[in-house]
């Protein structure tokens, strides 16, 4: 559903991602994408995401030329070909034994990339990366699904094998998860979401030397406000939601130092 929603983005006159990548990955699966019922504004909310921490990781990169990427969860995303790294970066896409398969039948080598077919919490993976760089650590639509003493373990493990480096990810309240696994589609699809952040600075005391410096919003991105109100009525209803805290908390986008 993410690769979708990215590859209709990249259809419209003026794309928020243009991720031609996803597009032409979506041309070659043998799949009828219209049987995943896609939710009203993904073509939207999904491209805006992938792009605000795309940012991130272009920020990240610029300031640590040689340096690693754990890409976790990666699902059939195609960061590492729209942010195109330097060689001197180590790029790393972990996922699933058979997502990493599909990957490797969609999409090309290139220098200083691999990917580790594995759960992202059977923290024996780590062991095929060199723990010598800074680190970008990249969570896209993961860890609400990781109960919250997996992800603690994932990340302690983390900031304690590498010298420095930056999580980023998207995070939901826990108001978020109980909504979410609420709805008809994800209660039929078996999904569970487990973790909801209530407050981002409580992680820095879980995880040792971990820094909260970014949360961002992302419902009230303004950009995304644009998109998805088509009406007046719209745009009024997003201006009061926006003021109001528990909304602003739903999701957010959270970048941490170590």
């Amino acid at each position: 559903m993410t690769l979708y929603g990215k590859a209709l983005d990249n259809r419209v006159e003026h794309p928020i991602l243009g991720d031609k990548f996803a597009d032409e990955a979506v041309k070659r699966i043998d799949y009828d994408f219209a049987r995943l019922g896609f939710e009203r504004g993904g073509h939207i909310t999904l491209p805006m995401r992938a792009r605000h921490l795309d940012g991130w990781a272009r920020e990240f990169i610029a300031a640590n030329p040689v340096s690693t990427v754990l890409h976790l969860g990666c699902g059939l995303d195609t960061r590492v070909f729209r942010i195109d790294p330097p060689a001197s970066v180590l790029w790393y896409d972990i996922d699933y034994p058979d997502v990493i398969e599909l990957r490797r039948r969609l999409y090309p080598e290139r220098q200083n990339y691999a990917m580790i077919g594995s759960s992202v919490t059977d923290l024996r993976w780590l062991e095929e990366v060199p723990s010598d760089r800074p680190v970008l650590v990249i969570a896209e639509g993961l860890v609400m699904y990781l109960s919250e003493d997996a992800a603690l373990a994932l990340f302690r493990r983390i900031t304690g094998t590498f010298p420095a480096g930056e999580f980023v990810f998207d995070a939901y309240s826990r108001l978020m998860t109980r909504l979410i696994s609420l709805v008809p589609a994800v209660r039929a699809s078996g999904i569970t979401l487990a973790w909801g952040i209530g407050d981002p600075l409580e992680l820095e005391k879980q995880v040792p030397g971990l820094r909260l410096v970014d949360s961002v919003s992302f419902l009230t991105m303004p950009e995304l406000v644009d998109r998805l109100s088509v009406s007046r009525l719209q745009r009024v209803t997003s201006g009061v939601m926006g003021r109001l805290g528990f909304y602003r908390r739903l999701i957010r986008h959270l970048r941490y130092r170590f």
